[in-house]
C-alpha cells in the first residue's frame, strides 16, 4: 500500500497517511478520472469504509482529497451518522486531519499561504476555492487545453464537459452569470470552472 500511495502522494506524505488510512480501517481504491467529483467516501453495506480517490489528480491535490474523505469517515465514527456532510463537525475534522502536511517539506511554498486561508473554513470542495483550485492546477502533469471562464470574453460561448453550450455574461460578486444556449437558462459558474471555447 505504501508504494502505490508514493505514486500518488508528497514523499513525506505517505507514511502518515499510510497510518491514517490503517488506523481507520478504510478500503482505499484510487479510480479513473471523474468529471464531476475529485473523490468520495461511502460505508458499504458490510459495515466497511470505502474511499475512492481519481487517479488523474495532482499529488497535491490528491493528498487535499485524500484527507477531506477520511475527514467524513472519522466525524461519522466521531459525531454520529447524522451530522451535515460538510457541516461543522466534518470541517473541524477535515482542519485537524489537514494540519499536519500544510508545512514547507510537503507542499510548494506558493500553496502555503492560500491553503492556510482555505482551511480556515474549508468547503466542500477544493474547487470552489477559485484561487487555490488554480494555483493547484500548475502541478498537473498534463496541461489542459481548457479555458477557466474568468480568463474568457463576456459574450463568448463555451461548451461544458457535458456537451452543452453556454454564452458568459457578467460577473457576479463571486460568479459569473451565463446563458445555456438552448435554453435560454441563466446559470452561475465558478471563475476557475474549465471550459472549451468555441467562439469568442
Amino acid at each position: 500500500m505504501q508504494q502505490t500511495l508514493a505514486k500518488y502522494l508528497p514523499e513525506l506524505a505517505v507514511s502518515p497517511c499510510f497510518e491514517l488510512i490503517k488506523d481507520s480501517q478504510v478500503h482505499l481504491k484510487i479510480v479513473n478520472e471523474r468529471v464531476t467529483r475529485h473523490g468520495d467516501y461511502r460505508r458499504r453495506k458490510d459495515g466497511k469504509h470505502q474511499i475512492t480517490v481519481n487517479a488523474s489528480l495532482n499529488k497535491y491535490r490528491f493528498l487535499i482529497t485524500l484527507i477531506h474523505e477520511i475527514a467524513h469517515l472519522i466525524a461519522f465514527e466521531k459525531y454520529g451518522r447524522n451530522i451535515k456532510p460538510h457541516g461543522v463537525e466534518w470541517k473541524k475534522t477535515f482542519q485537524y486531519l489537514m494540519l499536519p502536511f500544510i508545512r514547507p517539506e510537503i507542499f510548494p511554498s506558493q500553496l502555503l499561504p492560500l491553503l492556510a486561508n482555505h482551511f480556515k473554513n474549508p468547503k466542500a470542495s477544493s474547487s470552489t476555492d477559485a484561487r487555490l483550485s488554480i494555483a493547484l492546477k500548475q502541478f498537473d502533469e498534463q496541461q489542459s487545453d481548457k479555458s477557466y471562464v474568468y480568463e474568457l470574453p463576456i459574450g463568448c460561448v463555451f461548451r461544458i464537459y457535458n456537451g452543452k453550450l453556454f454564452k458568459k455574461g457578467n460577473k457576479r460578486t463571486k460568479r459569473y452569470e451565463c446563458i445555456e444556449v438552448s435554453s435560454g437558462r441563466v446559470f452561475l459558474f465558478q471563475p476557475n470552472a474549465e471550459v472549451e471555447l468555441i467562439k469568442s
